[in-house]
């Protein structure tokens, strides 16, 4: 299996702030912490395998349509060659090309063809080619979703095992370990995309605050309601 961090940290982003929205509600709402680690893992895998079905099913669609595109500018390179040859003369004289030089560019593109159609996927098209297997990207999905996503949790299942039943001591907790996640979740995407790590990981936590503010209110709210 090969590892795909971008699909890695998608994953994590998401599972941090879905199953941490999860427990803010719930505190929100003042319910057990029976019921927030039960919604909270029903979350992790219910919501995790979803994401990585997902995952899988758009990765394969995007490979089905480049392949599709491939063939079929393969056919039109065959049944259409001067046409296509034409197609890669105006690409690169828009690029500034020109006289001796293009007809050069030209032939040396034209000339090989594999060349030929990835230039035409990616410049006549638009289309860069991923070579991503879509079950790895699901896999490192969920694996994402469900790694960072627990951490929420441990406090609750921590207090949980020794007997202790302190969910505000519990929530804070919670609160500190999921805003250390997302800071160094968002710290990671921002090394992988090459951004300041500490501008991604405070990005990162706003969302991820953001997020857990709404579902807390929205649980304490109905709450509200419900008792009067």
């Amino acid at each position: 299996m090969k590892w795909h961090f971008d699909d890695f940290i998608y994953g994590s982003i998401d599972g941090a702030v879905t199953t941490f929205a999860i427990v803010a509600g719930v505190m929100g709402a003042s319910l057990p912490s029976t019921i927030i680690l039960i919604l909270g893992f029903a979350n992790l895998f219910a919501d995790g395998l979803s994401m990585a079905a997902s995952n899988y099913q758009a990765s394969k669609a995007r490979n089905e349509f480049m392949e599709m595109k491939r063939k079929q500018e393969e056919w039109e390179i065959d049944n259409l060659e001067e046409q296509e040859i034409e197609e890669i003369r105006e690409i690169y004289r828009k690029k500034g090309f020109k006289d001796q030089l293009l007809e050069d560019v030209v032939r040396i593109i034209t000339s090989r063809r594999k060349v030929w159609i990835d230039t035409m996927m990616k410049e006549e098209l638009g289309l860069m080619e991923d070579e991503k297997n879509p079950l790895d990207s699901s896999v490192s999905t969920f694996v994402g979703f469900n790694l960072v996503g627990l951490i929420p949790l441990i406090p609750f299942m921590i207090f949980m095992i020794v007997g202790i039943e302190l969910n505000s001591e519990a929530f804070v907790y919670s609160i500190v370990s999921v805003c250390f996640a997302f800071f160094l979740v968002g710290m990671i995407k921002g090394k992988i995309v090459k951004k300041s790590m500490i501008r991604s990981g405070v990005n990162t936590l706003i969302i991820g605050g953001i997020a857990a503010i709404v579902a807390y209110l929205i649980g304490f709210g109905l709450n509200f309601l419900v008792t009067g």
